[in-house]
Formats: structure tokens, C-alpha cells, sequence
């Protein structure tokens, strides 16, 4: 692997400019504290999460040529780059070059003033087998002793030179010419052709589990003649299959083999649209879902949503939530993701609830309150309206799922695929934008039920207004430079102010077009119900609606003089006749809370009792000459007025007196004693004279017991403050809540060594499923594994494993 230093010098080299763009596109070292040097700087560039930052915001061009790089070795030539992947002509060797500018600007690869390519260290490390080939022949043989290279060199007819370097560099010399690689293959016995030629094609095997107490594992038919001559090479202590050399394996494959190289993205079928009809098409879609997101956080001001106990919003709250704002379920999860990643919303307790700043967006213009979510769901670290898994099962929202880069890249990537069309063209199927996506960002992530690759995001970029027309909209060109000041002042020129004023019809309906203004929204949601949302919205008044208001306690006059302010002309008639006759039967019959009702035929006595000093805490009220209601309970109102000296009798359910017998209490019978032999003594003497296993006496038992060192508990590092056996079981113990001692090491153990284990874990849609993991990774609060039962890599979160079982 390159070493810092070499970076270091490259780096050095490099003018103000050009460094500038290394910091700006490995963001994760413009972050303070800023490095204080080109050393630092280099040895933070080298680091694996560093690479791991820079990889995902690559095209597949500069993927493929980084994952040849990393094929040919710690350092490579171009020529032999570009033979490789085939970019030998003027024009694909022009995009070679610019891919290598592109890496290099990332730092990740990098020439030295021989023209020789460096990689960073982790690089390699990012693919198991880059090209399905193994690694370079100097490295397999940096094990080899000095004799059993001298064997390799004599097999091939070469004189071994003196020392181990020397022999190294012979053999390494040998192998880097494809056709004295091909001829001495072809002396090869026919077995051993056969299997050089598999082995050449194939991604190298890994090792398997060693078991020990035996030799190794058995070499496969012709393998000696190949490992005798260096063409395989077998690991020193003999762990795993062969291994073929990077150098065989290329000159095996032929030279008309080559690398994939894709320079120039995929073209779609293209139509013809124009700058206007974009900028409308993209007005009514941010319109339709800024009312529609508005009526979303509406329904949840009034009824904030409960969340489910494995957390997240399930999906009969989603369903009542969108059934309030006339919205379906897309709407209503990227409504809910967005305004929470904005902090328009929070946890409380068990429920979602707005917070004060949704108070503030509800009182801005349609504008602002646009850029907020539109910014909110660029950085979004999920699909929002992905409602299913990968098992089909129903998703919550809020899940506070892992965060998932490959889905913010998705969002990038589209923005980047869509402002790379032709101006004046859009694509004629929106589908054709995912296999764009797939080559600017080939490590996105697309939902596994999207039928076309990326076809939700693709739906929620639609939905926003930043793709209209099958192109790229002035809200997702200032989403991709990051421009909030302009993303408003488009937001600005396409969606009208909010509006004032409702058309109120003598039908008993209100429209508002557009977007409601904050206090009408207010008093239509008061007094009517919402029909329809979208560019125009909708709200219908019936006696329901009237009589919800009148119980919130606004009076008639109230009610019409707030709709009168909103109205664009004067209250037509039916909708003020409607209100009077409301107002006209509400509260006619009251209903009050009571626990019990006191009742009797002497209105004197009952008053007497109403005005009693003793009774106060009883909370009696009157409520007819010969009725009183407590809001005491029916047994504590009987005993308080038995205590100031009353004889109330209490009734049943059906009116009758309540018979108040008292039956004595019994105890149950208990077992006769076992007497002793003589059954003449009592209950106490058969205890101490009855025997134990063995036949001790228990007295003497108790004295040996008593007399006994005392001895300590069993340590417990979950109660008893005890330090853990590991780091890592306490890191599992602190997140994992649900498991036991014995699971958390077990866990910790299987975590450590690197072995295979099964847990029992509970899915965020709330199913419980038992899974083996392998390859574990810990990255708390989440745990990185290859699942078994998906047959791919997962992230798994601890708290949600509540078992363990070893394999």
C-alpha cells in the first residue's frame, strides 16, 4: 500500500487551488480542527472511514477505474492501466485521464513523478477481489522462505539468484510477462490446464474454518504442478485454498480481456420540452403537496399521533392521519420525515407533537415554508416514502431507523443524472432517470420493491416539483448547489402568496385556492371539514362542524363574524341559518359527571346534607329539590355520611336496596404436621427431629452452615458494578437492554473472535425473527453483520436483540 509519505509529497506539490479541491470534496477533513499541516492532512486522507466518505460520491467511471487500480497493486502505470480497461484510443483514453483527475482531486489515487499511480491504503480493502483477481505475486510470496523460492525458480528453468529479494524479483519479473505465462501453462498437464483456466476466471475462494488436529486441507487435482512453479501459492501455515496470482490470473484471461469501463452515462429517450412548461408543471406539483403537507401537520396539531413501543409511527396512525388531510400514505410519510428532520416536530412521551418553530412555518408564506421541507428532504438519511421492507411487511414512519448514506446519495444522484440532459430535452420516461442515477451514483441505494431502479425517489422528487417534465426543475438545480437564497426566490416566483380569503357558496362549502393563509386554515378546520387538498382545497360546513365549534366554547356571533373576516363577499344565507339552528338545540340536555346519586323524598333533609361543613369533600351538588350527585364514590359518600352521624342505605344497579351481610371469615384448613416416630410430640419437635437427604439432622446442618466461611456471590457486572470481562461487553451491555448477562457475553465473544451466531430480533414493523449473523461489526447503537436468512450484509440495531443462541 502507498505509504503517507508519498501522499504527503503528492500533496505538497499540489498549488492553493488544487488542494482547496482535495479539502472540499473529503469533507470529512474541512470539518474543525482543521489539519495544521500536509502531514496531518495525509494521514487523515489515509484513513478507512475517510475512504469510505469519498467512495459513495463517485460515478461508475471513477469506480471502475479506482477498482482496477486496486487490481494492479499498491502502485501501477498507466499504460498498463489503460490496457487494462481497454482505453488505449484518443477519446477513451481523454476520459481516463479525467477519471484520474477526478480521483486524485478525492485523493484516493495519485501519481508520483514517474508517472507511476498511488492508492490510499484502505483502498484496496473496499473490495474483497477488485476484478474478481487476488493480489499481486510480490505479496502472496513475502511469506515464502528463501528454499522454496529457489524450487519455484529452478521448477520454471530459471538460475535462483543469491538472496530472497533477488528471487522474489526474478519470479515477479517471470510472471509479469503474459506469454511466458501462457507458455509455460501450456506444458501444463491437462488437469492442471483445467484448472488454472476455472481459477483465472473466478473470484478467489476464501479461506474456510480451520479445524484443528489436521494436516491442511486437501489440494485440488493439478494443484502441485501449479504451486511448484508459482502459478498458485499456498499460504505458509496452509489455511485456505491456493491462491493465484494477480499476475497469472490477467495473463490467463487473454489479452483481449478487459476491464469494464463505462466513461459516458446511459442516453434515454429524450423529448422536446420547453423552460415554461417545466417551471408550470413543477408550481403545481409543490403547490398540490405544500396544502397537502400543510393539512398533514394540521391533523397532527390537533391529535398528535401515538407512536408504537418498538418505536416509529405505525401504519392505523398513517391511516388516520391521512384520512384527516385528504392525503395518501406518500404524502403523509414524507410530510412527517421531513417536518421532523426540520424540527417541526418531536417526541413527547409516547406521541408525536409540532413544536414552537411549526407555529412560526405555519405563519410564513408558501415560499418559505416550500424551502424549509425541500431542504429537509435533500439531507434526509432515509427513502421517506418507502412503506414496505424487504420481507413486504409494513414499515413505520419516524423509525429512527440507521442512517442510510446510499439514500441521501440517491437524491444527489438524481440531481446530478437530471442537470446533466440537454437543455430544452427531458427524458420521456421517468424511469429512464434511475439507470441514470446508477451510473452517477452506482453505491446508492434503491428500495428493494421498486419495480425500476429508483423509481421512489424519482416519485418523490416529482411530487416536490424538482423533476417536472422528465427534467430537472429551478428548485433541484439550486437543491444541487446548495443555494438557499435562490431555492426561496424560486419558491417565490412560482407559488403564489397565501391566500386570504375563502369563497364561501351557499352549497355550505369554502375554497380557498392555493395555499391557506395560517388563520384561515384555522377557523375552516374550527367550524368544517376538509373534503379535498391539493391547488385548491376544499372544507364543507354541517351541523357536526358548527356544533364542534360551539363546544369548544365560541359562541354563535363569534363563529359568523370570524367566517365573515375570511370571506371574499358576505355569509351567504344557508351557512347563517345553519349556524342559528346549531346554536338554537346545543346544550339542551347537559350531562354531568358524578360517581353516585343521592336521592330521597324529604327536599329539606337533602338540602340539609348539600349545606352540611362535614360532607364539603364529597363535592354534593344539587340538582332537583330531591337529587344530589357526589363526585365521591358510592362507598366513601356512604361512610362519610354514616360518620356525621346519617343512616343512608345504598342501592343496586337496579334500584333495590343493597343488602349489606357480613359473612365470617374463614381461614383455609392447613396440612396436619408429620409427627415424629412416636407421634407423641408436637408440630415443632417433628421439624427439628426430621431428617435431610443423606440423614443429617437439620439442627446440625444449621450448625455447620452457620459455622461455615461465607461465600461470595457470583459477580454480576450488570448490578454489582463490577468491571466487564471486555470493552465490548460493556459498549453491548450499554445498548443491548433486553439481553441477559450470559447473552451479552456470549455476544461480546461472538463479536470478538469473529464467529458466527444466531439472535433472536425484533424487526422495526414490530415481527421477531431469528437470524444467524457472521462477519459482525460493532458500530454502536448498531451492529453490522451478513444475515443468513437475507443472504446480505444488514444493520442491525442492539437494542433490538432480545436473545442469543450460539451456533
Amino acid at each position: 500500500m502507498a505509504s503517507g509519505s508519498t501522499l504527503t509529497a503528492w500533496l505538497s506539490g499540489l498549488d492553493g487551488p488544487r488542494l482547496a479541491r482535495v479539502l472540499a470534496t473529503r469533507n470529512d477533513t474541512a470539518s474543525p480542527p482543521e489539519p495544521r499541516s500536509v502531514g496531518e492532512l495525509a494521514d487523515r486522507l489515509q484513513r478507512p472511514g475517510s475512504v469510505a466518505l469519498a467512495l459513495p460520491l463517485l460515478t461508475l467511471p471513477d469506480l471502475q477505474v479506482a477498482e482496477a487500480v486496486a487490481a494492479l497493486g499498491t502502485t501501477a502505470s498507466r499504460e498498463a492501466l489503460a490496457k487494462l480497461l481497454g482505453a488505449t484510443a484518443s477519446e477513451a483514453g481523454r476520459a481516463l485521464e479525467a477519471v484520474l483527475e477526478t480521483l486524485a482531486g478525492h485523493a484516493l489515487v495519485w501519481p508520483d513523478h514517474n508517472g507511476r499511480l498511488h492508492t490510499a491504503a484502505p483502498l484496496r480493502q473496499a473490495w474483497d477481489a477488485p476484478l474478481g483477481l487476488d493480489a499481486p505475486l510480490a505479496e502472496l510470496l513475502a511469506d515464502m522462505t528463501s528454499d522454496e523460492l529457489r524450487g519455484m525458480l529452478a521448477a520454471l528453468g530459471i538460475k535462483p539468484p543469491g538472496t530472497k529479494q533477488q528471487r522474489i524479483a526474478a519470479l515477479v519479473a517471470h510472471h509479469s510477462d503474459p506469454e511466458v505465462i501462457a507458455d509455460v501453462v501450456a506444458r501444463a498437464p491437462a488437469v492442471t490446464q483445467k484448472l488454472l483456466t476455472h481459477r483465472a476466471g473466478s473470484a478467489p475462494r476464501q479461506p474456510q474454518a480451520i479445524v484443528f488436529g489436521t494436516p491442511g486441507p486437501v489440494l485440488e487435482p493439478g494443484a502441485r504442478w501449479a504451486l511448484d512453479r508459482g502459478l498458485l501459492i499456498q499460504d505458509r501455515r496452509r489455511y485456505g485454498p491456493a491462491r493465484m496470482p494477480v499476475e497469472v490470473a490477467l495473463a490467463l484471461r487473454g489479452p483481449t480481456w478487459r476491464a469494464p469501463f463505462a466513461p459516458r452515462p446511459p442516453s434515454p429517450q429524450l423529448v422536446s420540452i420547453t423552460p415554461a412548461e417545466v417551471e408550470r408543471e413543477a408550481a403545481a406539483s409543490a403547490a398540490a403537496l405544500l396544502t397537502q403537507a400543510a393539512s398533514v401537520l394540521s391533523a397532527c396539531s390537533s391529535d398528535p399521533p401515538a407512536r408504537l413501543k418498538s418505536g416509529g409511527i405505525g401504519a392505523r396512525e398513517l391511516a388516520r392521519i391521512g384520512k384527516a388531510a385528504h392525503a395518501d400514505d406518500a404524502v403523509v410519510r414524507i410530510t412527517l420525515e421531513a417536518a421532523y428532520t426540520a424540527g417541526l416536530l418531536a417526541r413527547v412521551g409516547d406521541r408525536v407533537a409540532p413544536t414552537e418553530a411549526y407555529d412560526v412555518w405555519a405563519e410564513r408564506e408558501p415560499a418559505e415554508r416550500l424551502a424549509t421541507l425541500l431542504q429537509a428532504w435533500r439531507e434526509l438519511p432515509l427513502t421517506s416514502t418507502r412503506a414496505r421492507d424487504e420481507d413486504n411487511k409494513a414499515l413505520p414512519a419516524l423509525a429512527g431507523a440507521p442512517p442510510c448514506n446510499g439514500c441521501r446519495q440517491a437524491r444527489h444522484g438524481l440531481f446530478a443524472a437530471a442537470a446533466q440532459l440537454p437543455a430544452g430535452q427531458g427524458v420521456k420516461n421517468a424511469s429512464d432517470l434511475g439507470r441514470m442515477v446508477a451510473w452517477h451514483r452506482p453505491l446508492a441505494d434503491t428500495p428493494p420493491t421498486d419495480i425500476t431502479p429508483f423509481a421512489t425517489v424519482i416519485r418523490e422528487a416529482e411530487m416536490f416539483g424538482v423533476i417536472a417534465r422528465g427534467a430537472l426543475s429551478a428548485l433541484g438545480v439550486h437543491l444541487l448547489a446548495y443555494d438557499a437564497e435562490g431555492l426561496i426566490a424560486t419558491c417565490r416566483r412560482l407559488l403564489p402568496p397565501a391566500a386570504e380569503t375563502a369563497l364561501i357558496g351557499g352549497d355550505l362549502t369554502a375554497v380557498v385556492a392555493g395555499t391557506a393563509a395560517a388563520r384561515v386554515a384555522v377557523v375552516l378546520d374550527a367550524t368544517a371539514d376538509r373534503e379535498t387538498s391539493g391547488t385548491a382545497s376544499v372544507w364543507r360546513f354541517s351541523s357536526g362542524s358548527i356544533r364542534r365549534a360551539l363546544d369548544a366554547g365560541r359562541a354563535p356571533g363569534d363563529i359568523a363574524a370570524d367566517l365573515a373576516a375570511i370571506a371574499a363577499g358576505p355569509l351567504p344565507q344557508p351557512l347563517t341559518y345553519l349556524i342559528a339552528d346549531t346554536a338554537r338545540g346545543h346544550g339542551r340536555v347537559r350531562i354531568a359527571p358524578a360517581a353516585c346519586v343521592l336521592h330521597g323524598e324529604e327536599p329539606a333533609l337533602l338540602s340539609e346534607l348539600a349545606a352540611h361543613r362535614g360532607l364539603s369533600k364529597l363535592g354534593l351538588r344539587r340538582l332537583a329539590p330531591t337529587v344530589l350527585v357526589s363526585r365521591s364514590s358510592l362507598d366513601t359518600t356512604l361512610a362519610a355520611l354514616r360518620a356525621e352521624g346519617y343512616a343512608p342505605v345504598a342501592e343496586t344497579a337496579g334500584g333495590t336496596v343493597r343488602v349489606e351481610k357480613v359473612r365470617p371469615q374463614r381461614a383455609a384448613p392447613v396440612p396436619a404436621a408429620r409427627q415424629a416416630d412416636d407421634k407423641r410430640g408436637t408440630r415443632s419437635t417433628a421439624i427439628r427431629t426430621s431428617k435431610v437427604p443423606g440423614g443429617a439432622d437439620i439442627d446440625d446442618l444449621a450448625v455447620r452452615l452457620l459455622a461455615a466461611p461465607p461465600t461470595a456471590p457470583e459477580p454480576d457486572p450488570l448490578g454489582s458494578g463490577v468491571p466487564f470481562g471486555t470493552d465490548t461487553e460493556e459498549i453491548v451491555a450499554g445498548y443491548a437492554k433486553h439481553l441477559s448477562y450470559s447473552d451479552v457475553r456470549q455476544l461480546a465473544q461472538a463479536i470478538d473472535a469473529g464467529t458466527a451466531i444466531t439472535v433472536e430480533y425484533v424487526a422495526t414493523a414490530g415481527s421477531r425473527t431469528v437470524r444467524t449473523l457472521s462477519s459482525l461489526e460493532l458500530d454502536p447503537p448498531y451492529l453490522e453483520a451478513w444475515c443468513h436468512l437475507r443472504e446480505a450484509e444488514r444493520v442491525f440495531t442492539l437494542s433490538r436483540i432480545h436473545g442469543v443462541m450460539p451456533q
